[in-house]
């Protein structure tokens, strides 16, 4: 029985994306390679390592267990090669963090490309996802969340507070009718999250205002942020997105002000990791510098 590394890489893809088309994207194989590889595999272990179906390839009780010996084994050589490049160095390789968009698009880009200019060896992927992404199939080597899990062998760190508050267009407030009280919201067309793709409680950001009515809806913070800009309603706007768009304004920001935080996640098996506790601490700064900035200018 001769297993290499190159094999454990495969079984790996393939048991973090479910399927072989998934995981032959990541690879850069053809799906059909990956499937000989993963059959091959197998018949040297003796095993069957995923069970087949039409949704796609679910890890059996075998290749559970071989699983986290096979991240254990990728963690074990990402040390090595850590050790031989020394620390002196800067950060290296490749690092992919998960995000909410709005944390995506207003906060990430300016502090990840700090990190990427003082790292140049260093390739940083943002993955904007309006879920909660899953650390232990590998989707991100890191994830920023609203609010801190409870499952899962995971390490959660809070990185800030962070505020939001109602905004809409100069343009919008000039040609509809006043708002003075939360009271005066119901006469005014809403943009928020779709009721039913809030990924996270802490989102549900209408439900603290009474408000049960969406009028323009999109589980994008993005996509609610244009339309805001656009002049099509009222909604919740991050502090630290508003410098992003100059024509948009505050509503009853003494009455209405929602806190929430953002935490670091990190599966625990990564604790050793000398550069992802690099990189996390280079982010944690970063992320709290820039809301204080970006908050600052409101």
């Amino acid at each position: 029985m001769r297993e290499n590394w190159d094999d454990m890489r495969i079984f790996l893809a393939v048991g973090r994306g479910d399927s072989l088309s998934s995981a032959g994207r990541v690879l850069r194989m053809d799906p059909a390679t990956v499937g000989r590889r993963v059959a091959r595999l197998e018949e040297a272990l003796g095993q069957t390592l995923f069970a087949k179906s039409p949704q796609g390839y679910a890890l059996t009780e075998a290749g559970t267990r071989l699983l986290r010996h096979a991240e254990e084994a990728e963690q074990a050589l990402g040390l090595g090669a850590q050790a031989v490049r020394g620390a002196g160095e800067g950060m290296s390789g490749q690092i992919r963090i998960g995000a909410p968009d709005g944390c995506a698009n207003f906060l990430l880009p300016q502090v990840c490309a700090e990190i990427g200019a003082q790292n140049p060896d260093l390739e940083i992927q943002i993955v904007a996802l309006p879920r909660i992404v899953n650390l232990s199939r590998r989707e991100a080597d890191l994830a920023i969340g609203v609010s801190a899990p409870t499952a899962g062998r995971l390490v959660v760190q809070k990185l800030a507070d962070y505020k939001l508050h109602l905004a809409a267009s100069k343009d919008y407030l000039e040609r509809h009718p006043p708002i003075r009280s939360r009271a005066d919201l119901k006469g005014h067309r809403i943009v928020g999250y779709i009721p039913d793709m809030i990924f996270d409680k802490e989102l549900d950001y209408l439900a603290d205002l009474g408000l049960d009515r969406v009028g323009l809806a999109s589980n994008s913070v993005s996509v609610q942020f244009h339309w805001l800009r656009q002049g099509a309603g009222v909604g919740i706007v991050h502090d630290f997105a508003l410098p992003a768009a100059s024509g948009l304004t505050r509503i009853l920001p003494a009455e209405v002000e929602l806190i929430r935080s953002f935490y670091l996640v990190r599966h625990a098996d990564d604790r050793r990791v000398g550069r992802l506790n690099t990189f996390a601490e280079a982010l944690a700064r970063g992320i709290r510098r820039e809301l204080a900035r970006l908050e600052g200018l409101t």
